[in-house]
């Protein structure tokens, strides 16, 4: 039995999340845990609204502030709850108090596969997919990631994005293994090269040798152009609905702050689920 965590922040819940989640852990042996994030800092209130409060009792006030926090955390627990127990899954809660994004990666290390909303900040504000809480989360993460936009599609088609780079296959491995129920699903594996280099898929023998025992439907498309670009006008103008299988996040910090990298271009351009996946080592 697989371990996935679905991960929520109960004053801000994703019902794509649930969505998606649900489905997944339906397709397979799969023990589902909704993470539920509740940092000690994380308040649906500023503090600005606490220094402009002019009543008499502003710890009374204080108090029936949190006390409604608390009761939206409970109905976004029990939203996951019902919707468990309607698909009669095996499932489980964890409420984690501390600091969140400590809190998550240490969950993922015990985990299969983490599914989370590619905006989610864990905070008031609202921010353009991926949210800086998600890249940091994706820096750190201990196991594969499975991003999902804002509203939920049943994915038809996969398409691992492949570049030769070790890190391309170990995806699309990871994504084998997490998900060896959708292996027979329709395959694209997906290639760009820059005008000076031959049309052809890098490493040809090993790559379809390999693919034809973890995804036997597989077929090879090799595009002309800028990866960056071109990967982006060929998922836009997928006419199924895709999840994009990729490595990514294997640049250091600092060279991610003038090069954007793939993931973060996908997650802007198309409204797909990604799943993410690199090797630590």
């Amino acid at each position: 039995m697989k371990k996935f965590i679905a991960v929520f922040d109960g004053l801000s819940f994703k019902e794509s999340t649930l969505q998606y989640a649900v489905s997944l852990a339906k397709g397979g042996n799969v023990h589902l845990v909704g993470v539920f994030l509740e940092d000690f800092t994380r308040h649906s209130y500023s503090f600005r609204q606490l220094a402009t409060y002019e009543g008499e009792d502003k710890e009374a006030y204080l108090h029936r502030l949190n006390e409604k926090d608390e009761e939206q955390r409970e109905e976004s627990i029990q939203k996951f709850q019902q919707a468990c127990e309607t698909a009669e899954l095996n499932f489980s809660v964890h409420r984690d108090r501390n600091i969140a994004l400590q809190e998550l990666l240490e969950e993922s290390i015990y985990a299969d596969l983490l599914i989370i909303n590619s905006g989610e900040t864990i905070s008031r504000f609202h921010e353009g997919p991926p949210s800086r809480f998600i890249r940091d989360l994706l820096v750190d993460v201990q196991c594969p990631v499975l991003l999902v936009p804002e509203s939920y599609h049943y994915f038809n088609r996969i398409v691992l994005l492949y570049d030769g780079e070790p890190s391309s296959v170990y995806a699309a491995k990871a994504f084998s293994y997490v998900f060896d129920s959708y292996n027979y699903y329709e395959t694209v594996v997906l290639t760009v090269k820059t005008e000076d280099n031959p049309i052809q898929v890098p490493n040809n023998r090993l790559v379809k040798e390999f693919a034809r025992r973890h995804y036997p439907k597989a077929e090879y498309v090799v595009i002309k152009g800028e990866p960056e670009e071109e990967i982006v006008f060929y998922l836009q103008r997928e006419k199924k609905s895709p999840l994009i299988v990729l490595g990514a996040y294997q640049r250091g910090r600092l060279s991610r702050l003038f090069r954007a990298s793939m993931a973060d271009r996908l997650l802007k351009h198309v409204k797909a689920p990604l799943f993410i996946a690199h090797n630590k080592s």
